[in-house]
C-alpha cells in the first residue's frame, strides 16, 4: 500500500469515528428535546393562568404595587440572561447573548443602569472574558431545569424588585431567553416581567377596549394578595423560560449534530473516491512495471539465443 493511500485510509477511519459520535449526540438530543417539549407544554398553562390572576387583582383594585405599577422615571433595571452550560449547539448561545446586548444598549440609552444576572456557563464566560460586571450567576442545570432552580434564581430578583433603587433595588425586571417555536426554529427574545403590562395582558384576554373593569373587595387586602402572587408569578415565568431555553438548546444541538454527521458523510465519500483513485493508480503502475519487466526479460532471452 502506497503512502498516499495509507493517508486516505487513516483519514477515513478518523472521520468515521467522528461521524459515530455526532450521530449518537444527534439521537440523544432528539430524545431530550421531546421531553423538554412536554415540560414546556405542561408549564405554560400554569404561568398563563397565574398572569391572569395577577391581572384580575391589579385591574380590580387601586393598589399601588411593584408588580403592576410603572415607575415614573425608572433608574435601574435587572436583566436575566439564560444561556447554555454546554456548546455544540450552533449559534444558540451567541444569538441570545446578542439579544441581551441589544436590550442592554436600549435600556442604557433610556438612562437606566443595568444589573445583569446570568444562567449558563456560556453567558458567564462571555461576560467574564469581557470583564463585564455580573450581579449573580447560576450554572449546571440548563439541560434539565427544575422548579427549584427557578425559585433559586427568582429569590434575589424578587428582593431587588422590592427594594428601593437607592438601596440597590431595581424598577424593572427583564428576561432574555430562547423561545422554542419548532424543531427547526428557535428565536431569542426579551420580555419585561415587571412591572406587568396590564394593557398587553388585557389584550391577550380579549377585553374590549374602553370597558371599565369592576373594582373588587379583597381579603385580607389586594396588596397582600399581590405580595403572595409576586414570587409565584416571577418563579413560574422564569421556570417556563428555562424550559423553553432547554428545549431550544436540545433542538439546536440536534440540528448542529445532524449537519456535522452529513458533512462527515460527504467527507468520507470524497476521501473514498480519492483513495480509490490512488489505489487504481497503484494498480496501473504495478501492471506497467510487470509488463515492462516481462518485455525486458523477453528481449534479454532473445539476445542470448
Amino acid at each position: 500500500m502506497g503512502a498516499k493511500l495509507r493517508v486516505y485510509k487513516r483519514r477515513i477511519r478518523s472521520v468515521t469515528a467522528t461521524k459515530k459520535i455526532t450521530k449518537a449526540m444527534e439521537m440523544i438530543a432528539a430524545s431530550r428535546v421531546v421531553k423538554a417539549q412536554r415540560q414546556v407544554a405542561a408549564s405554560t398553562p400554569y404561568a398563563s393562568e397565574l398572569t391572569r390572576a395577577v391581572t384580575a387583582v391589579a385591574t380590580g383594585s387601586n393598589t399601588q404595587h411593584p408588580l403592576t405599577t410603572e415607575v415614573e422615571k425608572p433608574a435601574r433595571a435587572a436583566l436575566l440572561l439564560i444561556t447554555s452550560d454546554r456548546g455544540l449547539a450552533g449559534g444558540y448561545s451567541s444569538n441570545v447573548i446578542k439579544a441581551a446586548d441589544l436590550l442592554t444598549e436600549r435600556l442604557k440609552a433610556e438612562g437606566k443602569e443595568v444589573d445583569v444576572y446570568i444562567v449558563g456557563r456560556k453567558g458567564v464566560s462571555y461576560y467574564n472574558f469581557r470583564e463585564r460586571k455580573v450581579v449573580e450567576a447560576w450554572t449546571g442545570f440548563t439541560d434539565s431545569p427544575t422548579y427549584a432552580d427557578a425559585k433559586k434564581i427568582a429569590a434575589p430578583l424578587i428582593t431587588a424588585v422590592q427594594q428601593d433603587t437607592a438601596e440597590g433595588g431595581v424598577d424593572e425586571l427583564h428576561i432574555v431567553y430562547t423561545e422554542f417555536v419548532s424543531m427547526m426554529t428557535q428565536t431569542a427574545i426579551d420580555n419585561r416581567l415587571l412591572p406587568l403590562s396590564l394593557d398587553k395582558t388585557a389584550e391577550s384576554e380579549d377585553v374590549p377596549k374602553g370597558e371599565v373593569l369592576p373594582l373588587f373587595d379583597f381579603e385580607p387586602s389586594a396588596e397582600d394578595v399581590l405580595d403572595a402572587l409576586l414570587p409565584r408569578y416571577v418563579e413560574s415565568r422564569i421556570y417556563n423560560a428555562l424550559l423553553q431555553a432547554a428545549a431550544s438548546k436540545h433542538a439546536a444541538t440536534r440540528r448542529a449534530m445532524k449537519s456535522a454527521t452529513d458533512n462527515a458523510e460527504d467527507i468520507i465519500k470524497s476521501l473514498s473516491r480519492l483513495a480509490n483513485a490512488a489505489r487504481q493508480a497503484e494498480i496501473t503502475q504495478e501492471i506497467s512495471e510487470i509488463v515492462g519487466g516481462s518485455a525486458a526479460l523477453a528481449d534479454a532471452t532473445a539476445g542470448s539465443d
